[in-house]
Parts: structure tokens; sequence; C-alpha cells
């Protein structure tokens, strides 16, 4: 099969790990600078990296699910027992077939603890690279 067939299906996984960066990164200083001026919190303070993470971590949960569900559908699936063939052929063919056959709704069925799971890794990565800052500020 080759070195390509390491690769083979990873296709879905990348497309919801580069939504992923986009929304989770690129929020969260948009969401600091939000809870500094209507909360009046200190910024990079550790509830100011809490709450603007939990909220990024709601955004990026909120923009992937959809994808986190077309890659599950695709790992997942079997063969049709009559024409052998799969069901789903890629990440835009199976949100279609979903929204159409359950509704678009059913790409989120899962959404709290996927929201918890990913709300949970931002934060804790967040405040991880926070405390990291402010060390190396302290004794740099």
């Amino acid at each position: 099969e080759g070195v390509a067939a390491f690769w083979r299906g990873s296709t879905p996984f990348v497309q919801r790990a580069m939504m992923v960066g986009v929304f989770q990164v690129a929020t969260l200083d948009q969401f600091k600078e939000l809870y500094v001026k209507q909360f009046d919190q200190k910024k990079n303070s550790i509830p100011n990296v809490f709450c603007a993470a939990m909220t990024s971590g709601l955004l990026y949960s909120i923009a992937t699910m959809p994808l986190e569900a077309a890659k599950n559908r695709m790992a997942s699936q079997k063969p049709d027992a009559v024409t052998g063939k799969l069901p789903y052929k890629g990440t835009l063919q199976t949100l279609r077939a979903v929204s159409a056959k359950e509704g678009f709704f059913a790409l989120y069925n899962g959404f709290l603890p996927y929201y918890a799971r990913c709300g949970g890794h931002t934060v804790s990565m967040f405040i991880f690279v926070q405390v990291l800052r402010d060390f190396y500020q302290k004794n740099a």
C-alpha cells in the first residue's frame, strides 16, 4: 500500500484540527479584552484567562461540532451489505447527508460533553501558558 496508506482517512481529522486552531487561538485575546472592559477584570489574571478560555472553547465547540460529528461518522462507517460501498465519502458530503436525513441539529448530538471536553482543554492549556508566561516574566 505504500507510505501514503499511513495518511489515508486523515483529511477529516486535519480539517477539524485546523478549525480548532482558528477559533481557539484567534478568539482568546479578544475575549480577554472583552472581560477586561465589560467586567473590570485584570488582564491576564487567572480569572480573566479562565473566562476568556471558556468563551473561546464555547465558540470553537459550536463551530467544530459538525466537523467532529462528520469525522466520527466517517471513522466508524461500515460498508453497505448489498453494494459494499461506504455511505460517506468526504466531510462535506457527510455533513449534507446527515443534515438531509436526520436534520441539521443531528450534527450537534452530544454537544454538552463535547463542550466540556473542549472547554476544559482550552482552559487548562491557556492557564498553563499564562502561568508559564508569568513565571518567565518574573524570572527573566
